[in-house]
């Protein structure tokens, strides 16, 4: 008849998948993180170049990740709250506390929240090449709106239109 391990024993081997699918959860984070960066970065150099055809499956592919990356998030929270700690900067110096053995973890996340930092900063310049597009499309079409609303020369049916709805007459 074999030995039944013992409560601390089960709880080691619980702790020890614990841990590992939280080693596994944070290494997943930054794959997804970084094929994020590299969207943006493709999505970056469209904005700077005015190649905006692919964009929007650009962005369907970012949606994409954005998902994966809040699903992978949600599960780094459950693992730590199975394990009393909040999903913040405490909570994570706690779990390393509490799990010396994982260095590759540590250098996994310091290496995610660097690469959080770099979209972070991506994602701004981004919004700026955006926005400039947007002024630049705007100012067009307002020289284009407003060069024909002040001359008036051709009406909707491309014919001659005089410069205001009055006629002369209707001045005197």
């Amino acid at each position: 008849m074999a030995a039944k391990p013992e409560g601390s024993e089960v709880s080691a081997l619980s702790e020890l998948s614990a841990s590992a699918e939280f080693a596994q959860t944070v290494d997943n984070e930054i794959a997804a993180a970084r094929s994020f960066v590299a969207l943006l970065e493709r999505e970056q150099q469209m904005l700077v170049k005015g190649e905006v055809d692919d964009l929007l499956d650009l962005v369907r592919q970012k949606n994409n990740v954005a998902a994966e990356l809040a699903r992978l998030a949600a599960q780094r929270k459950r693992l730590l709250a199975a394990s009393g700690l909040l999903n913040d900067r405490q909570g994570m110096a706690a779990w390393f506390a509490a799990h010396p053995v994982e260095t590759s973890v540590h250098s996994i996340w310091s290496a995610l929240l660097a690469v959080a930092g770099q979209a972070r900063e991506l994602n701004r310049v981004n919004g700026e090449l955006i926005q400039e597009r947007m002024q630049n499309n705007a100012q067009a079409l307002e020289v284009l709106l407003g060069s024909n609303a002040t001359g008036n020369l051709y009406g909707p049916d491309g014919q001659s239109a005089p410069p205001s709805g009055r006629r002369i007459s209707d001045s005197a």
